[in-house]
């Protein structure tokens, strides 16, 4: 057997740049580089091989290992998780900080490879810097926590384990089904040490990704089950999208006359203003989508997990005889809902689907009536857009501002706040990568990060990257990155003064707003002062970025237009009135309020939620 004598690390360098995928014939890089922040537990292993190899592997300087993570996701995301980053850090806060990535990642079913350093792997050090002592056993670090949140978890406590570990780690990364974080924890000693790999393991090797199909006895039961409804619904999910189905589905649904209502991670399914496309279904919904889900006789869930936003928690299917199938490529998903299984990727499926209903179409009426909520939803839409509210805008202005006057083929990424429901609502979809709502884990901070893997991704198209005052004092410091890169974003910061989203929930739970706003301390003991006078626009500015304040309409789309033509990351500060919101329509969040209360305002909200609990129903 041929062999080359390599540091771990190096193996592991030399390993990733060979590894490449495949779908419908298309073949590229796994990897596009590596992520990281140096310390004592990675700096002499994984630093110097990334160094070594830096002008065949590309190595990407980060501020924050949290958001590191949220770059290889939103980028990995982008390219329908055909292509990732590694991240990694040293030992202790630098590898728990990509512990709240890891679970985005896994949430969410993106691929991305963490490498934080661990403790020595000899022992003799020990206790060493950083290091979590545990007396119950020699082999606990704080790495152990990244396992609940990791699809495959492993140490490498020999040079020669990286080995099967990374095949392993391969398997599960490139798998539609089982994809998410995969972390391999890396002793500092052992990253250093060598060892003769066989040089069959450092050659190109390419990862097949499938396009299964479901059973075909469910598949011809599922056919029956459509062909016998009168009123199906389509609810798409990110599978749609990551499974390039978009084509597929148009075709199902003009050919069977089917609408659809989409989940955050589905929006972008269909072009908003395709006839059969209802909008956004669930909490954060559209009026039609979720009277039609209400009387709905057969739901057909493409790519979707149901996550409690999409289902109203469980209120959203009220027809007491309603069926579900599910398609998706995960046995565990397809489940769900009681449902008829298709297990399957989502385009094959559809097409098999398709050609199993000719002949079949819903009723003229059922059509039309999906045709007309969907012309009455553009029409609140474009109200919403043009209320003329001043003297602040509404944060439902500035949406429409940034929809109208961005392109087609650009991309708005969020995360987290009330941005998410209004824009799920709002945002107008012309691309089907032209909306990234990180809304698995809603992850504050998530923003800027993921902006910047979203345009790593589709360099050639204008990122904006949408973020409230809040998710922006969580993470802002990818701006740094941003300049260093010379990658260009166009960011919108949405100054409300304080978290406005649960500050509205918390006056839906009788709270009033309790703990939401930014405002000084004052004598009584409470946060009820005058409001924080926090400028965001020079700390973007401190940080490299262009600004503009915009305080009207007007200046709003002049420095849109203007970040348009600027070749830099653009910060544009605009103040809104969070008094003004976005309603919702046709649905409930479960949230409990309290029992037992000396507040009138909480029990008038309990006897609400008791009685939308009644709407509640498992699905058996």
């Amino acid at each position: 057997m041929n062999t080359v004598r390599l540091t771990m690390a190096q193996a592991l360098i030399k390993f990733l740049q060979a590894q490449q995928v495949e779908r419908d014939g298309q073949i590229n890089s796994f990897f596009a580089g590596c992520w990281g922040i140096f310390g004592h537990g990675n700096v002499a292993g994984i630093g110097q091989a990334l160094q070594q190899y830096a002008s065949t592997f590309k190595y990407h300087q980060a501020r924050n290992e949290q958001a590191m993570v949220h770059t290889a996701a939103a980028y990995a995301r982008a390219k329908n998780r055909l292509s990732t980053f590694a991240c990694t850090s040293s030992i202790g806060p630098g590898a728990t900080n990509m512990i709240t990535g890891a679970a985005a990642a896994t949430i969410n079913r993106i691929p991305v490879l963490l490498l934080p350093g661990d403790i020595f792997a000899e022992r003799v050090q020990a206790p060493v810097l950083q290091q979590l002592e545990f007396n119950g056993s020699q082999d606990v670090s704080v790495n152990d926590c990244f396992k609940p949140v990791s699809r495959y978890w492993d140490r490498i406590n020999r040079p020669e384990q990286i080995i099967p570990s990374l095949m392993e780690a391969m398997r599960v990364l490139t798998s539609p089904a089982e994809t998410g974080a995969v972390t391999l924890a890396l002793p500092q000693d052992v990253q250093t040490e060598a060892f003769n790999y066989p040089t069959a393991f450092l050659e190109e090797r390419v990862w097949h990704i499938p396009r299964n199909r479901p059973d075909q006895t469910r598949l011809s039961q599922a056919a029956e089950w459509i062909r016998s409804s009168k009123r199906p619904l389509i609810v798409a999910g990110g599978g749609v999208i990551y499974s390039s189905a978009t084509a597929a589905l148009t075709k199902f649904i003009e050919q069977t006359g089917i609408p659809v209502g989409e989940t955050m991670a589905g929006k972008g399914s269909l072009p908003y203003n395709h006839g059969l496309n209802l909008g956004a279904i669930g909490v954060t919904g559209t009026e039609g989508a979720n009277m039609m889900a209400r009387e709905a006789d057969l739901i057909i869930g493409i790519g979707t997990r149901y996550s409690d936003f999409t289902t109203a928690s469980k209120s959203a299917f009220q027809d007491p005889d309603v069926r579900f199938i599910n398609i998706n490529v995960t046995d565990f998903d397809a489940h769900k809902m009681n449902a008829l299984p298709l297990v399957g990727d989502a385009r094959a499926t559809l097409e098999e689907l398709t050609s199993l209903l000719e002949g079949f179409r819903t009723s003229p009426a059922y059509t039309t009536r999906s045709e007309q909520y969907n012309r009455d939803w553009d029409a609140e839409v474009s109200r919403i857009y043009n209320l003329e509210h001043g003297p602040l805008l509404s944060q439902g202005e500035v949406i429409g501002a940034v929809n109208t006057i961005s392109r087609a083929e650009d991309t708005m990424v969020c995360a987290a706040g009330s941005l998410p429901g209004d824009l799920h609502k709002l945002w107008r979809t012309r691309n089907p990568k032209g909306y990234h709502l990180e809304y698995g884990y809603s992850t504050m901070g998530y923003e800027i990060a993921g902006g910047l893997g979203i345009k790593l991704a589709t360099p050639d198209h204008d990122v904006y990257v949408m973020v409230g005052d809040a998710s922006y004092l969580m993470m802002h410091t990818e701006i740094v990155t941003a300049v260093q890169e010379g990658i260009k974003l166009i960011i919108v910061i949405i100054d409300n003064h304080g978290y406005a989203s649960i500050g509205g929930l918390s006056k839906s739970v009788g709270s009033d707003g309790f703990g939401t706003k930014y405002r000084y301390r004052t004598q009584s003991g409470h946060l009820d002062g005058e409001t924080l006078p926090i400028d965001f626009a020079a700390n973007a500015a401190s940080l490299g970025a262009e600004v503009i304040r915009a305080n009207n309409r007007d200046e709003l789309a002049d420095a849109l237009l203007k970040a348009q033509r600027s070749t830099a990351t653009t910060c544009i500060v605009v103040e809104t009135d969070r008094r003004q919101r976005v309603p919702g329509y046709e649905s409930w969040w479960d949230v409990a309020v309290a029992e037992i209360s000396d507040s009138e305002a909480v029990k008038e909200a309990r006897n609400r939620f008791e009685q939308a609990k009644q709407k509640q129903h498992y699905p058996l």
